[in-house]
């Protein structure tokens, strides 16, 4: 352990060979990368609050830097609270889509896309509460960064609604987490 320095991030990223990168998450997502030509390697625990901070454009930077395309860049989102369990205010939900999407940038949107846009259902809004798909997100800002679209892959399998295969810290406020990793 001497030499290195502890410190709390939320990605790591690897330009070694065989390195393990492991990540912890309960209802965040685990996104990981990987430059099929560099063998560079990342993981990244994002949520709200990394999608508003644009953790994966940062990302996205780092890998430009290493002399990464993006083009070569295979991304893999893991299972993640789904926008029917992930219940906001509208004040929180319309900061989170200001910060979270670029409205400049015009994408052409894939039927995979569409088939994850948000919906409001009529009891929601009666109780005042509204979804944040945060897969589509961080599917859309994928796409923005110019990585295709066929080489992103996205689990359909929530943190939330699967209470015997994973932990939710929105289900039931445990501390508990899933740990996930990705080799060089």
């Amino acid at each position: 352990m001497q030499g290195r320095i502890k410190t709390d991030a939320d990605g790591l990223v690897s330009d070694k060979y065989n390195q393990n990168l492991w990540i912890y998450t309960a209802d965040c997502m685990p996104i990981f990368f990987a430059d099929k030509r560099k063998k560079n390697v990342a993981a990244l625990h994002c949520g709200r609050k990394g999608l508003e901070k644009k953790i994966i454009k940062n990302l996205v930077k780092i890998f430009n830097n290493l002399g990464t395309s993006t083009g070569d860049l295979l991304v893999a989102i893991g299972p993640t609270i789904s926008k029917e369990y992930y219940l906001v205010d509208k004040k929180t939900l319309k900061e989170f889509y200001r910060k979270a999407e670029n409205k400049k940038i015009k994408v052409n949107l894939t039927r995979t896309e569409k088939d994850l846009c948000l919906n409001d259902s009529n009891h929601l809004k009666e109780q005042n509460l509204n979804q944040i798909d945060l897969k589509r997100s961080a599917y859309r800002q994928l796409l923005n960064e110019n990585i295709s679209d066929t080489n992103i892959d996205i689990s359909n399998l929530c943190t939330y609604e699967l209470k015997n295969e994973f932990n939710s810290w929105r289900r039931n406020k445990t501390t508990s987490r899933q740990w996930s990793f990705i080799c060089s």
